[in-house]
């Protein structure tokens, strides 16, 4: 006989427990594959142009290859998009950006380099204001080799993403959560020890439900300084309410 799991705890009657993975109902697990294969087909894509790999991309989206018929879109805002394509060498200066870029994406979200330089620096490895190595700092879900790559490469690359998230596989986006402190460690390295975003990328982990041992740390530990510092400021700055003030009702 199977032993069944309590939905709630002895000592809290009215509390709800999350089910596991292994526990969610077949229905659940259906919605899941149907809503994959639904943004494998619709791909927003947010074009970060920060060098030549810029002129490869109209080739892409326009009528010769059109990634518009498999439901590759562009997109001119991180909000909306589901994919940063970096294309190009990355300076010290414009990763800040895309790291901002990226956290500011609505998860589940995907991220592609773009050229040899996002995988090793290219032809600018030897520069001391250029990143080597884009995966260091941020998820990548997938690199397009080349200086630079032709559209049939980023065609090719294109449709293998969009097969990895038909078929759940397209998670890395998971690990910027359960190893942020990671991930942060090697920002604050480049960037410098106080260098800090405004998203509660901490908080996002908790109700995603993707925090993990790697989600705090060392290096996560500063961002508290910095947010009781935020807080103790806001009295400061909100407007303080006067006796003429006008209430709505």
């Amino acid at each position: 006989m199977n032993e069944q799991v309590p939905a709630v705890a002895d000592d809290a009657p009215e509390a709800c427990r999350t089910p596991d993975a292994e526990e969610r109902s077949l229905w659940r697990r259906v919605m899941d594959q149907v809503a994959d294969h639904c943004r494998s087909r619709s791909l927003f894509v947010l074009h970060y142009c920060t060098g030549c790999g810029a002129v490869e991309l109209p080739p892409t989206i326009t009528s010769r290859f059109d990634m518009e018929r498999v439901g590759v879109s562009p997109m001119v805002t991180p909000r909306q998009a589901d994919l940063l394509l970096i294309t190009g060498y990355l300076s010290v200066k414009t990763l800040k950006r895309v790291i901002l870029s990226y956290e500011q994406m609505q998860s589940p979200k995907y991220v592609l380099g773009f050229g040899s330089c996002t995988i090793n620096g290219g032809m600018y490895w030897n520069s001391y204001a250029t990143v080597k190595r884009l995966d260091q700092y941020i998820p990548v879900d997938g690199f397009i080799a080349g200086c630079m790559p032709r559209p049939e490469a980023v065609q090719q690359v294109f449709l293998d993403l969009m097969a990895r998230i038909d078929a759940g596989q397209a998670n890395a986006w998971r690990d910027y959560y359960l190893d942020y402190n990671r991930y942060l460690g090697h920002q604050a390295a480049l960037f410098g020890e106080d260098w800090h975003t405004p998203t509660d990328v901490v908080a996002e982990a908790r109700h995603y439900g993707h925090f993990g041992p790697g989600t705090t740390g060392v290096h996560t530990a500063r961002l508290e300084t910095y947010t009781e510092w935020a807080m103790s400021k806001i009295p400061e700055l909100l407007p303080e309410r006067g006796a003429n003030e006008k209430v709505r009702p």
